[in-house]
């Protein structure tokens, strides 16, 4: 036993750490998922409550189940906003419990319809598209997505063979067991991307004492616009949380700037950062989703991300500037003074 878990470890076990910035990515997938699902939970209440009233009958289940389906979606949407900002340590599976949150609610979905609503075709479909459907939009660990799937299969199972046969039966396992080959095969991939991009750390640098300036091979990345390099700095500042479209036109244009008229400006200006970063072969640095960006910082040496962790030589290197070309440094200027003053003492 000792020394299969060895072995499964060594070939999927991921740290926490590394995984932070796939955390992020599912943080805002189900950003952008919860609303649909609120929408269809909250129309079948509506459906429901209009057939209560015209017809009568007793529709219990079917409320508390879709009244569980817009409590859930809800639950999401807002836990995922308010999560946000946690320590990338332990990011993972604070931003990933609502993917299995997910799952288990469509688990609860296949067996209310197949058994319930008495759709056992339903019931089968939304299994398999629950298990199809989170390997191919999440990041999740093998084994809690095993037993979410293992555990609607069980349910499932009398059922399938009832309505669909033995034959039946053995293509829901089938499915289930694929889906987990599939998650063990889509972690073991993650994992060797991610020594991929620990190798590529070795070359690219940010230095953000005195001014900034990011480097690849010890040469200076070029960008065609000048603010390009003034959003990745941002970004970089912000150490892998998520920052909003109107955020970013703020900082680059100023307070009162216009998200219309400006907004063409940003564009163009993710364009060259993804050209010039393309260039140069540089991988999942920097990251643009729904309208949110932010770098990675798995992926880049940072003497501002060593002085946060206490790296005793960085600190010996601040001299009291940070990013001292943009204003909107400043605060961060004292905060590490500050912090610096501390250690000393």
């Amino acid at each position: 036993m000792k020394n299969l878990i060895s072995a499964y470890s060594n070939r999927y076990s991921i740290s926490q750490l590394d995984l932070a910035d796939s955390a992020e990515t599912n943080r805002l997938h189900i950003l952008f998922i919860s609303p649909f699902l609120f929408a269809f939970g909250l129309g079948d209440l509506i459906v429901l409550s209009v057939l209560q009233a015209i017809r009568g009958g007793e529709r219990v289940v079917s409320f508390v189940y879709f009244g569980i389906f817009t409590l859930v979606s809800t639950f999401m949407f807002f836990y995922s906003r308010l999560i946000k900002k946690i320590d990338r340590s332990k990011a993972y599976y604070a931003k990933t419990a609502p993917v299995y949150l997910i799952i288990w609610t469509s688990m609860l979905a296949s067996v209310y319809n197949f058994y319930i609503l008495g759709q056992p075709f339903n019931g089968v479909i939304t299994y398999c598209i629950t298990g199809l459907l989170t390997l191919m939009v999440f990041s999740t660990s093998p084994i809690p997505f095993f037993v979410a799937m293992l555990t609607g299969l069980l349910f499932l199972a009398p059922g399938v063979k009832k309505n669909f046969g033995v034959t039946g039966l053995l293509d829901t396992i089938l499915v289930a067991v694929l889906c987990l080959c599939c998650s063990l095969y889509k972690r073991r991939t993650e994992k060797k991307y991610i020594l991929l991009l620990k190798k590529q750390k070795n070359n690219l640098v940010a230095k953000t004492f005195g001014n900034f300036t990011l480097l690849y091979n010890d040469n200076v990345i070029k960008f065609s616009r000048t603010k390009s390099n003034e959003l990745i700095a941002y970004l970089i500042y912000k150490n892998g949380s998520s920052v909003q479209t109107k955020e970013l036109i703020s900082v680059l244009y100023g307070d009162n700037a216009d998200s219309a008229r400006y907004g063409a400006s940003l564009r163009n200006l993710i364009v060259d950062i993804k050209q010039s970063l393309s260039k140069l072969e540089i991988q999942k640095f920097f990251i643009a989703e729904y309208n949110n960006f932010r770098i990675n910082p798995e992926v880049v040496k940072c003497d501002y991300y060593d002085f946060l962790a206490g790296d005793e030589k960085s600190m010996k290197k601040f001299a009291g500037e940070f990013m001292s070309q943009y204003s909107w440094a400043e605060e961060t200027t004292g905060f590490l003074e500050m912090k610096m003053m501390r250690s000393s003492d």
